[in-house]
């Protein structure tokens, strides 16, 4: 899970604390309200290795990109699947060093502040729950990255994590919250986020967030690493760069790489797939975990289902059930519910991954959501249609195979993020 790396910098900075809101914060802010600007699903550690093992006086440096802007945010923790209480020493947020470009792990020493949790600088959070910072007059800008710094004193036991979050993250001994260079991060985690769930933002008349619950295909798998190229990513800058003059949604993305409908995360699958807890639960068990619970949430897309069928072989009828319960539930809440189509994956894998009976089974699927429930549900995404190849319709145009048959590269996300009618995301 882990693997060296010497880091060659040194220096130390200041670090400015942040108490938490007055009420001379509150009367300026007027009527400002709180908004999701970065979320990750989250799962328990895994069996083995690192995240089963957890942090003991070690840091853990994580980036990440948010979608949406304003003047000041709030950080929330999450210990959903620790066995234990986990204690947070020291927490803090700044932005990347630009100028040492080669070394992700640097931070501007001029941008780094505190985290506080009712006015102190560590807390403890509970066995399966959420810690949330105090809010911090720190202006963040639409799609800026920004990198999170957590100290773990004691022995943290299995963390809760996010497995695939296709950017270099970083760990070391001892409280490395305030160093601005990356000397003492000496360990590079072949993963994740860890006990990091999410960033709000305070803006001014909010559209609130959408909110994608997918797989592999939405965590980003087969896009270039620390490039956030994930298509929820494309969809953020799409939806800026169309209406720079209003208000855009916060786009959250909530899959989980190899999550399925029907089925829990450690089941095997086909082709000799063992499964992992960091898979995630069934996706109607994500629903009061990963997308109820996200700030400001107006609009749920789905785009799930293909795991389903390669690694489990689920019918149709399986599959289209579990895609109405989840449109149910999601409408209850008032919601928009939006619903993506299942791609093609043929070649993916070695023998059974991919059979003639299950890609008829993904065009049964397709063909119930593109008919009889495109009355159901408040809009369907066709992403099939999107990145399948004419010539070859049960496998992906090449220009936007990520080279396995099943995730789309680069390319292909930006097809998928603008084949997202902005009007349906209420634009």
């Amino acid at each position: 899970m882990a693997s060296a790396a010497t880091l060659l910098l040194a220096g130390t900075p200041a670090v400015t604390a942040s108490a938490g809101p007055t009420d001379t914060d509150r009367a300026g802010h007027g009527r400002a309200e709180w908004a999701g600007s970065w979320a990750a699903a989250v799962t328990r550690g895994n069996t083995v290795g690192l995240t089963n093992t957890g942090l003991n006086d070690q840091s853990i440096r994580m980036t990440v990109q948010t979608t949406v802007g304003g003047p000041r945010l709030r950080v929330r923790l999450t210990n959903l699947y620790g066995e234990q209480a986990v204690k947070v020493g020291h927490a803090t947020i700044a932005r990347p060093n630009t100028t040492t470009v080669d070394d992700l792990s640097d931070i501007d020493p001029a941008s780094v502040r505190e985290l506080r949790f009712s006015g102190d600088a560590s807390a403890t959070i509970n066995k399966g729950a959420e810690l949330l910072s105090d809010p911090l007059a720190y202006p963040v800008a639409e799609q800026e990255d920004l990198v999170v710094t957590l100290y773990f004193p004691v022995l943290t036991g299995p963390v809760t994590f996010h497995g695939q979050s296709r950017v270099t993250n970083f760990i070391g001994a001892t409280d490395l919250t305030t160093a601005a260079d990356g000397a003492g991060f000496t360990i590079k985690p072949n993963c994740c986020w860890m006990f990091l769930s999410g960033i709000d933002v305070e803006r001014r008349k909010t559209p609130g967030s959408v909110v994608v619950l997918g797989d592999s295909i939405g965590d980003g798998n087969g896009s270039t690493v620390n490039a956030d190229k994930r298509w929820p990513d494309l969809l953020a800058e799409r939806l800026i760069d169309a209406r720079p003059e209003v208000r855009t949604p916060g786009v959250l993305n909530l899959s989980l790489a190899g999550n399925r409908l029907n089925h829990e995360g450690p089941e095997p699958g086909a082709g000799g797939f063992p499964g992992y807890y960091e898979l995630g639960p069934n996706a109607l068990a994500r629903l009061n975990e990963d997308v109820f619970p996200q700030t400001g949430v107006r609009t749920v897309i789905t785009h799930l289902g293909i795991n389903d069928i390669w690694m489990s072989d689920d019918s149709s009828e399986a599959i289209i059930a579990s895609l109405r319960q989840l449109n149910q539930q999601v409408k209850a809440r008032g919601l928009t519910s939006l619903v993506g189509t299942i791609t093609p994956y043929e070649g993916n894998g070695g023998p059974g991954v991919w059979t003639e009976e299950k890609d008829a089974t993904r065009n049964a699927v397709n063909a119930w959501l593109r008919g009889p429930g495109r009355a159901e549900f408040d809009g369907v995404l066709d992403f099939d249609a999107v990145l399948r190849d004419p010539a070859q319709p049960s496998r992906l145009l090449p220009a936007y195979d990520a080279g396995d048959h099943i995730h789309p590269n680069d390319a292909g996300a930006q097809a998928m993020a603008n084949a997202v009618p902005l009007r349906m995301l209420g634009l």
